[in-house]
């Protein structure tokens, strides 16, 4: 039995009573609670989202409120941007079955980079989201991690803010990295 199905209620309570801005996930036995994200963090999601918005294929709709969950509710994850089949979104609720997600993309925060680097890196493989693209505003770097199998993405690919990254079909693009901010410090 997950940890959601032995702790439903409890789960569901803080939940519905976290304050504003504040994001609530599991993995296993962990909840992972993070409050609002700064503006750097939303500015460099930004530019990202605009580019993926004009490539995202036809059929599919920008989440980045959308809860991805496995069949056995052992993991609940909520990107900070994805792209999900527009009927998926229809269907109400805030829950969407991750091998649904063409993406996930994440912005580090200035502190846990260890959520982003560590857990949702091996999430994201074991939920079998085939694009896990991490923005680091710590290190000024993006990684994009493709081709999952069970815990792990087999292919990398690093660049630094500045560069471009070809971001493979079903987008097709090349993103563009030059507008992205470091954190400050």
């Amino acid at each position: 039995m997950s940890f959601y199905e032995r702790h439903r209620e409890f789960v569901e309570e803080v939940v519905r009573t976290a304050p504003d801005g504040v994001r609530v996930e599991w993995s296993g036995d962990t909840l992972v609670m993070q409050a609002a994200p700064s503006s750097i963090h939303q500015l460099n999601l930004g530019l990202v989202q605009r580019q993926f918005e004009r490539h995202a294929p036809d059929g599919y709709m920008l989440s980045g409120n959308s809860a991805l969950t496995t069949p056995d509710v052992t993991k609940e994850r909520t990107p900070d941007l994805t792209y999900l089949p527009i009927p998926s979104l229809a269907r109400g609720g805030n829950t969407v079955p991750a091998e649904e997600a063409l993406v996930a993309v994440e912005v580090v925060p200035p502190s846990d980079a260890g959520n982003d680097w560590v857990d949702k890196l091996r999430d994201y493989a074991v939920m079998h989201v085939p694009l896990y693209l991490i923005v680091d505003p710590r290190e000024g770097t993006v990684t994009l991690f493709s081709e999952p199998n069970h815990d792990r993405y087999h292919v990398r690919h690093d660049r630094k803010f500045g560069d471009g990254m070809r971001v493979p079909e079903p987008f097709g693009f090349e993103l563009d990295l030059s507008g992205l901010v470091r954190y400050p410090g």
